[in-house]
């Protein structure tokens, strides 16, 4: 028998010194003071994850709570895009002070950070995940009700790194009607079910286009398959999010935080209660 390491993680013996697996579970900043952690995931790009993200932290902010958005997409990062912020990001002898939104939202991102907001983010998944966990340790959270994580598309390096380093409360999945993105959605319930994150829900982005003139409902892209996935695995539609012009032109402009509408504020309540 070979001699002991000590690393029972990497060792498949069965004796009486073996110990459990370490929670792999980073502690935030000594002066962040964080309540619930909601990441918002999708299993492919395009879906409108991130203006999820931005509509949900808004509909919590508008019920009174303090919210912060960590903007885990590090290759792609558009959260300060849509609330306007083009300011950077500020440090102290104790961390780096997030920048805040017109109305008052703390928002972490990578663009916050970087010479020139334009400039690409070139680095390996290691470093990546890397970044996002400091977003987590570094980043001082003062105060914060309801934590919002915008995470990258897929199952890769960063929703991993998210789901074994951060304690997230529970996961929001966004997709589209479409078959073919419904598929990937099961991928991305499969993995948090693996990965033991309670799923809050499902949003359906660009589920429908309201006529202006009749009001008459058109699916552009194709019947919606939420419902029957939603069934399928027992979770439940939080919401259904219409193409609206306004809401694309208020995320071009930068605020987000003026849209009009209430498609999230059963999520937001539900969220919440749980």
């Amino acid at each position: 028998m070979s001699e002991c390491t000590h690393d029972c993680s990497s060792c498949g013996s069965d004796c009486a010194s073996r110990t459990e697996p370490q929670s792999l579970i980073e502690k935030p900043n000594a002066m962040s003071n964080i309540g619930k952690v909601i990441g918002v995931v999708s299993g492919k790009g395009g879906v409108g994850k991130t203006l999820v993200s931005s509509l949900l932290a808004v509909s919590l902010q508008r019920m009174g709570k303090n919210v912060g958005i960590l903007d885990a997409d590090i290759t792609g990062p558009s959260v300060p895009k849509a609330f306007g912020i083009h300011q950077k990001a500020d440090a102290c002898e104790f961390g780096i002070i997030p920048a805040k939104s017109k109305m008052g939202i703390d928002v972490m991102s990578v663009n916050l950070l970087l010479e020139n907001e334009s400039d690409p983010v070139v680095w390996r998944g290691p470093v990546i995940a890397g970044v996002v966990k400091q977003f987590w340790t570094d980043v001082i959270w003062k105060d914060i009700d309801c934590l919002v994580v915008d995470m990258p598309p897929g199952t890769g390096d960063v929703p991993l790194t998210v789901f074994q380093s951060i304690p997230v409360n529970g996961i929001v999945i966004v997709t589209s009607p479409q078959e073919l993105v419904s598929m990937i959605v099961e991928k991305a319930v499969k993995m948090a079910k693996l990965m033991n994150i309670p799923i809050l829900g499902i949003i359906e982005n660009m589920s429908y286009y309201e006529c202006p003139d009749c009001g008459k409902r058109h699916s552009i892209y194709g019947e919606s398959h939420i419902d029957d996935i939603a069934k399928q695995y027992d979770i439940p539609v939080l919401a259904k999010l219409p193409i609206c012009t306004d809401l694309a032109k208020h995320c071009d402009q930068g605020t987000v935080e003026l849209f009009e509408g209430d498609w999230l504020d059963k999520a937001a309540e539900e969220i919440l209660e749980k």
